[in-house]
């Protein structure tokens, strides 16, 4: 079985679109009337994902993504509480009535309704009705909700922990998922989500929050940014802070994905990382679409270059089905009660 562990809705039916411009819109101007999410059909939902993820998905040979909300759309740099908590609710609701319509190919990952500097409850409460009464399987957690600006703590700070006691409560991992960047200096895709990649590897690094919840879980995305080509800089520098080597600190709770779009970096990612801390992914129709002109092949096709990845056997097993099956619990527990 072949999982994908990084899809996001980036073809929803325009009608949700419009709902969200009809939120900003009323928060530019509070005398318009509050908008209500919009009243999408089975039909429109079924074309938005059947000629896109869903068929890329078959072509390509994957069984199931993990799909969550679009990230860059998630925009948690709103600050109006109110407004993030209907947004995320609309958003998740969509996701859900995808897998509802596609089971065997779709499980949820949720948006969770971040705001600057805001206090976690309304996170928890949507985490908690996404997975107690939605069936997702782990979630997305922004590290920088203010949109390239990083006025949040580290993911270490005792700020996050509320969420991470229910996260492990529940058994559920996040993904560490910044959305849109509001920075000029950071390009959303190219700079923005490399970056928060990298910097929150390096919070783990300095923190003990692994000592505090043994149990937690992250998913870095986009094959961890910086760290596998500079795993060098991130071993000296703990040594140099008096700090534990990040392969035995770090790297039982977090996990790199295959979001990596040329052969030589998926290469290093698994000689890096390992098979055991690496994830099938594509994010397909996400951040990279396209084909390369140098080798015909598109660029987000991420099992091309797993496949050419010369692994063994084993290896290709933990990398496309086994470790996402251990890092979403919840997951795998559904694929089993379905005898798969």
């Amino acid at each position: 079985m072949i999982i994908d562990c990084h899809g996001h809705y980036t073809t929803t039916p325009p009608e949700h679109q419009a709902f969200r411009d009809a939120q900003l819109a009323r928060l530019a101007d509070p005398s318009l009337p509050a908008p209500a999410p919009a009243a999408i059909s089975d039909d429109a939902i079924r074309e938005s994902v059947t000629n896109h993820q869903l068929k890329l998905l078959r072509e390509r040979g994957g069984d199931l993504m993990l799909f969550s909300p679009k990230a860059s759309g998630m925009e948690h740099h709103v600050p109006d509480p109110a407004t993030a908590r209907a947004w995320a609710r609309a958003s998740n609701d969509l996701v859900h009535r995808v897998v509802g319509l596609f089971p065997e190919h779709f499980a949820g990952v949720c948006q969770l309704p971040q705001t600057p500097e805001s206090p976690l409850d309304d996170v928890i409460a949507e985490l908690r009705r996404c997975v107690e009464e939605l069936g997702f399987v782990g979630c997305n957690l922004n590290p920088d909700p203010s949109g390239g600006h990083w006025t949040s703590p580290p993911l270490t700070d005792p700020y996050w922990y509320p969420l991470y006691e229910v996260m492990t409560e529940l058994d559920v991992p996040a993904m560490v998922h910044v959305s849109t960047s509001c920075n000029p200096n950071f390009h959303t895709l190219g700079a923005h989500y490399l970056n928060a990649d990298t910097s929150v590897f390096m919070q783990f690094v300095q923190g003990d929050l692994f000592a505090r919840f043994p149990t937690l879980r992250f998913v870095i995305p986009h094959g961890g940014g910086a760290v596998p080509y500079h795993w060098g800089r991130y071993r000296g520098l703990a040594v140099r802070m008096g700090r534990p080597d990040p392969a035995d600190h770090v790297m039982g709770n977090v996990f790199f994905d295959t979001c990596v779009y040329h052969q030589p970096g998926i290469d290093l990612l698994h000689q890096v990382a390992g098979e055991d801390n690496v994830l099938f992914a594509s994010e397909m129709l996400g951040a990279v679409r396209g084909v390369d002109p140098d080798t015909g092949i598109a660029w987000d096709d991420t099992k091309t270059y797993v496949d050419r990845a010369g692994l063994s056997d084993e290896q290709r097993h933990k990398v496309y089905e086994a470790n996402a099956r251990h890092v979403y619990p919840r997951l795998d527990a559904r694929l089993t009660s379905e005898g798969r």
